[in-house]
């Protein structure tokens, strides 16, 4: 089986499929890092720390495998055998910046376009993997000769947080939390619209607004921040948050068990904030693109937050957004999976499938969500 991770974002998701059958003796799991002019920075870091085999691109495109493993749909047209695609992010009617078509696109495009899932006139996924219902009717719309190849499989990020959420005062602990401290966490996307993009002053005002003796505040940045500017950088940027107590997520892990640490996420249209709206917590909006796709978690989100004001002392907006946790969290959870708590036994069944291999008979699961790892200061 090739895993093929031209992002960590990508990685980070698709390992959690490779959890469901890399104990299977009849499986072999390799890695590859297509090297393009697209390549991102720590992407070879972070799939040769998961120390599992690492192909070289020009070796990977020049074999068939049994099963390919992706969740972007770069360079699916390279690779030879049967494709399992699925999403990186909550949702995928979310619209994207640019269109890959010659001249600009009249419209947004998703990423259940025919020019995202189609070579040539070839479906490229055997298996695209969808979270929803409402998603099938969207592939109906865009690519409809992708329709028989479609699942509605969930979503395994949600399911993991769900099944590890008996765990949080665990993950408070690492965190160095006490039962009387909350903690505030800052979720951001990336790239100009983002929370980070936008307001990168947010993170020492924040930490300058709450008293440290109530109030702990940790920052999780979309894995795209730290590929193009790089730790240093960030860290560099934060340095006076981080003074002043900031707590530094790693990009590749830690980010979900810290969400179900928080007591208030003030976040963007990013996934992350999205998942934590998922999970029960209340959530605030610090910055949001535009008008979001209908329908999208981020169209959720916007209908069912109180944006941030700086009019109003932060602890009293935290309590408004308590107020709205019922609400937003079913309707985020709708937006995100259509079968919660399966996608562990449908992409299993579907992976096999592919193989061409009798399915385990034990039952089908992810790994418990480990301890967040918060970053040191780039001086320490």
């Amino acid at each position: 089986m090739l895993v093929v991770v031209p992002t960590m974002t990508a990685g980070t998701r698709l390992l959690d499929l490779v959890s469901l059958l890399e104990t299977d003796l009849r499986v072999q799991v390799v890695f590859t890092v297509p090297h393009t002019t697209e390549r991102w920075h720590g992407v070879e870091e972070f799939v040769r720390g998961l120390h599992g085999v690492v192909l070289p691109w020009d070796q990977a495109v020049a074999h068939r495998f049994d099963l390919v493993l992706a969740a972007s749909h770069r360079h699916l047209a390279e690779v030879h055998g049967p494709i399992l695609l699925i999403g990186h992010g909550a949702g995928r009617v979310k619209p994207r910046r640019h269109s890959r078509k010659a001249g600009g696109a009249t419209e947004p495009t998703t990423a259940v376009d025919r020019e995202l899932l189609t070579f040539r006139g070839r479906v490229l996924p055997d298996v695209l993997a969808l979270g929803t219902d409402s998603e099938v009717e969207l592939v109906r719309e865009r690519c409809p000769e992708a329709t028989p190849n479609t699942i509605v499989a969930g979503d395994s990020c949600l399911d993991r947080m769900r099944m590890s959420r008996h765990l949080r005062e665990v993950y408070r602990s690492v965190l160095g939390l006490t039962p009387e401290r909350r903690l505030v966490v800052i979720s951001t996307t990336w790239f100009t619209d983002s929370a980070f993009g936008r307001l990168p002053e947010l993170y020492q005002a924040v930490v300058d607004a709450l008293p440290a003796q109530r109030f702990a505040v940790a920052a999780v940045l979309h894995p795209n921040v730290w590929a193009v500017h790089g730790s240093r950088q960030v860290s560099a940027w934060l340095s006076g948050a981080l003074a002043g107590g900031l707590v530094l997520i790693p990009p590749e892990s830690g980010w979900q068990a810290t969400m179900l640490a928080a007591d208030w996420v003030v976040g963007d249209h990013g996934s992350t904030t999205g998942y934590a709206a998922a999970m029960g917590c209340p959530v605030t909006l610090a910055s949001m693109c535009g008008q979001p796709q209908e329908g999208s978690v981020a169209d959720v989100v916007r209908a069912h937050t109180l944006s941030l004001s700086w009019n109003c002392p932060l602890p009293e907006q935290a309590a408004a957004a308590g107020t709205r946790t019922a609400a937003l969290a079913g309707a985020a959870t709708e937006a995100i999976t259509s079968r919660a708590d399966r996608s562990a036994e449908i992409l299993r069944d579907a992976m096999y499938r592919l193989l061409e291999l009798a399915v385990p008979e034990t039952p089908a699961s992810f790994p418990l969500l480990p301890v967040p790892r918060p970053l040191p200061r780039w001086s320490e």
